[in-house]
């Protein structure tokens, strides 16, 4: 069988236009006084940026994989569960769901919002950048959810062998990644959130980006082939199952039974 390779436009471009539309990958992170400004405001710059506009269109994009999926009786976890906004998707009520952040605001609304809808579950508050860490025995679940995370973790490989784990034989991981590293993205990235970043706060958003979204969408899914088999694979807006030119990837992936 051919292997897929998920090409991105990265490695193509000057050094200069990649800082500019995938953020600046040389800068080091830690104890950086934008890295510390950043964790001051992320909410404002996400609740501005993600939750209208645009931004909105585009996470919904990742939501609708959850159209027609039935959670009836299931086992979930959530990485990263923001504030549950694909829950208008759902068809059917989970047995457990269970949601796992690093950021306690955003895991204690989304545990209210949960409790509120009589589904139930645990909270767990995840270390930063834990090579894993999810207190549960193995094949605990029957469906993973990951929306717009698994670019952000690093480890990754760590992560998805936690998940993979976790997931009981032939669960699911359910998703949905930005096309990271296509130029589709960069572009939209530059036009919009750099935009709004370079005008209402101080640090460096091109070191940001690169900090926050460490991982490509070529990683990402080369790391999820080697471990589950692809269930499905769908590319928004243009659906040809090329990175350069969309801005979304909705997968599902089944762990082997």
């Amino acid at each position: 069988m051919k292997k897929t390779t998920y090409p991105t436009i990265v490695p193509l471009l000057p050094a200069a236009w990649q800082k500019v539309l995938f953020g600046d990958r040389k800068a080091e992170r830690e104890r950086d006084p934008d890295w510390l400004e950043w964790q001051r405001c992320y909410l404002a710059f996400y609740q501005n940026t993600q939750k209208a506009g645009i931004g909105q269109v585009v996470n919904n994009a990742g939501y609708n994989i959850l159209r027609g999926y039935d959670f009836t009786g299931l086992r979930c976890l959530e990485i990263g569960p923001g504030i549950l906004p694909h829950m208008r998707f759902w068809r059917g009520r989970p047995a457990c769901y269970d949601i796992a952040d690093i950021q306690k605001d955003l895991l204690d609304a989304s545990r209210t919002i949960l409790d509120r809808a009589g589904v139930p579950g645990m909270a767990m508050l995840l270390p930063e950048r834990a090579q894993a860490g999810i207190s549960a025995p193995d094949a605990s679940y029957d469906c993973i959810l990951s929306f717009y995370s698994l670019e952000h973790l690093s480890p990754l490989d760590a992560h998805l062998k936690e998940y993979h784990r976790l997931l009981r034989p032939g669960g699911m991981l359910v998703g949905a990644i930005p096309a990271e590293g296509g130029l589709a993205w960069g572009l939209g990235r530059m036009l919009t959130s750099r935009r709004y970043a370079k005008k209402h706060f101080s640090y460096d958003f091109d070191k940001i980006t690169a900090w926050e979204h460490c991982n490509t969408v070529g990683s990402i899914l080369r790391a999820c082939d080697a471990l589950f088999r692809q269930g499905l694979l769908e590319f928004w807006p243009l659906r040809a199952p090329l990175v350069y030119i969309n801005l979304v990837i909705r997968f599902k992936y089944r762990k082997a039974a």
